[in-house]
């Protein structure tokens, strides 16, 4: 893909929100699924309605650059790093979420891995989308909060998650992601994703424990501009096809 189309991923976002386009995102963890798999999806995300793929997970450390070459062979959509630890840092892809874990208290999440890559990132070609990352509690402890060494803030605490997302885009981030965590058993309530987005301006990625049409009906009606699936299709790729008939609910 052309590396001056995709400096323009993030302006993309921003227009689309302006204009109340909905978004949509495949997670793809390389340290789960097969080469074959990944090929799979490639090819059935392009009539599913994915604007781009996520890759990375919690505790992927390999086949970040294989699955990347695979996407990359498979499908002519963006393809952003969504590292999970300095172990995932590849600069094959398009664009990079800079996540910066703002729902915990963990130094080297909050800032500290970002100065270790800083000068890896910027001799790389990738668009570098800082992101504030806020953890929401599920009804099981997920993979993130276990590798993190963080708590996530309370599901009934909207508040809380408002504030802290207010303070995300205060301090420059240009995006705000609340994860209820990979395979999470209880997705971010409807109550959570009304409350960040009336107070803050900059686009709202919602992910975790979506997988079925009515969650990502209900995330884009309480707000979210991008809904990110990654588990549910990880288990089935059929069911994208299925999802896909809500995501086109909301492209325009």
């Amino acid at each position: 893909m052309d590396m001056q189309i995709m400096k323009q991923l993030y302006a993309n976002i921003k227009e689309k929100k302006a204009l109340g386009h909905k978004m949509f995102a495949l997670l793809v963890d390389p340290g789960k699924m097969t080469d074959e798999y990944v090929m799979s999806i490639a090819k059935v995300a392009k009539d599913s309605f994915v604007d781009f793929f996520l890759v990375g997970g919690s505790l992927t450390s390999e086949y970040v650059d294989i699955t990347i070459d695979i996407l990359r062979s498979n499908s002519t959509l963006p393809i952003v790093l969504y590292p999970g630890s300095l172990l995932q840092l590849s600069d094959k892809a398009d664009a990079m979420f800079l996540l910066s874990l703002i729902s915990g208290r963990n130094a080297d999440l909050l800032i500290g891995n970002h100065v270790l890559a800083a000068p890896l990132l910027k001799k790389s070609k990738m668009e570098i989308i800082s992101t504030g990352y806020i953890l929401i509690e599920s009804e099981s402890s997920t993979s993130v909060e276990y590798i993190s060494n963080t708590r996530p803030i309370p599901a009934n605490k909207p508040d809380i998650a408002a504030a802290t997302a207010m303070a995300g885009e205060l301090l420059g981030m240009k995006m705000i992601y609340l994860e209820a965590g990979s395979g999470a058993n209880k997705k971010v309530n409807t109550e959570m994703i009304q409350y960040v987005s009336k107070y803050i301006s900059i686009p709202l990625i919602v992910g975790g424990g979506i997988c079925t049409e009515d969650d990502i009906e209900m995330a884009y009606n309480a707000g979210a501009d991008i809904v990110v699936v990654g588990t549910a299709v990880e288990n089935d790729i059929h069911i994208l096809a299925q999802l896909s008939l809500s995501i086109k609910k909301f492209k325009k």
